[in-house]
C-alpha cells in the first residue's frame, strides 16, 4: 500500500491548518472518480469527492494544528518543521511501503530526507512539487485536507455569526474581520494566528494609537 499527502490553510492568516493522507492499492479507483487538485475543483465537486474518496480507499486520515496551537509552535519551531510533523502523523496510521508527499518546502530532495529519517526504515518518499496536480492520490489527500477545512471554516464563520472570507490574506472579507475586531477589541479574533506579519502589523497599529490617545 502507498499513500498521498498534503496540506490545506499553510498560508492562512485565519483557521486551522490541515494536512490529509490518503492511503490505496492502486490509482484506478481514484481516477474513476476524476479527483485532480483540490484547487481546480468547485466546493461542490469538492464535498462530493470527498464522500466518495473517503469510501473507496482502504484508509485516509487528517491531522489539524489549530490557530493558536500554530502561534505556539513557532515560537521554537519553523513552519516546514511544523507540518513535516503533521506528514508524520498523518502517513504512519497506517502501515505504507511508499509515501508522496506535496513538498511545502523549496528543496524537494532536502525535504525527501528529512522527511525519510521520521519514518519507519525502507519507506520510499517522494516529495514533489505540485504533486497534487501530478499524482492522483495527492489529489485526494489535497481533496480531504480541503474539505475539512473549509468544513472547519463554516464552523468558524458560524460562530462569529458574519462572513469571516477563507481566512487568507489575500481575502479583503478576512483582512476587513480581523482589522475591526483588533480595532473594537484591542487583540486579534479566536482563530486568528497572531504570529503572521499582517496580524503582527494590525496589532502594532492598534497599540500606537491607543498610546496616543494619551
Amino acid at each position: 500500500m502507498y499513500c498521498g499527502v498534503d496540506e490545506a490553510g499553510r498560508g492562512s492568516v485565519m483557521g486551522p491548518l490541515v494536512v490529509g493522507a490518503v492511503f490505496t492499492e492502486s490509482d484506478d479507483v481514484l481516477l474513476e472518480i476524476g479527483v485532480k487538485d483540490s484547487k481546480k475543483l468547485t466546493p461542490r465537486r469538492r464535498e462530493a469527492m470527498y464522500g466518495e474518496i473517503t469510501s473507496s480507499v482502504p484508509g485516509w486520515s487528517v491531522e489539524i494544528v489549530s490557530a493558536e496551537d500554530i502561534d505556539r509552535l513557532r515560537k521554537t519551531m519553523t513552519l516546514n518543521e511544523i507540518e513535516m510533523d503533521m506528514f508524520k502523523s498523518a502517513v504512519t496510521r497506517y502501515p505504507t511501503e511508499k509515501v508522496i508527499a506535496d513538498c511545502p518546502d523549496v528543496n524537494e530532495a532536502g525535504f525527501s530526507a528529512r522527511f525519510r529519517t521520521m519514518l519507519p526504515p525502507e519507506t520510499n518518499v517522494t516529495a514533489k512539487h505540485k504533486a497534487d496536480d501530478t499524482y492522483p492520490v495527492v489529489s485526494a489527500a489535497s481533496i480531504v485536507a480541503k474539505v475539512t477545512r473549509d468544513r472547519m471554516m463554516e464552523d468558524i464563520r458560524a460562530e462569529f455569526g458574519t462572513d469571516v472570507g477563507s481566512g487568507y490574506p489575500s481575502d479583503h472579507y478576512t483582512m476587513e474581520f480581523i482589522g475591526d475586531w483588533i480595532k473594537e477589541n484591542g487583540k486579534a479574533p479566536p482563530h486568528v494566528r497572531c504570529s503572521w506579519e499582517p496580524v503582527r502589523a494590525m496589532l502594532s497599529m492598534r497599540a500606537v494609537r491607543k498610546i496616543s490617545d494619551w
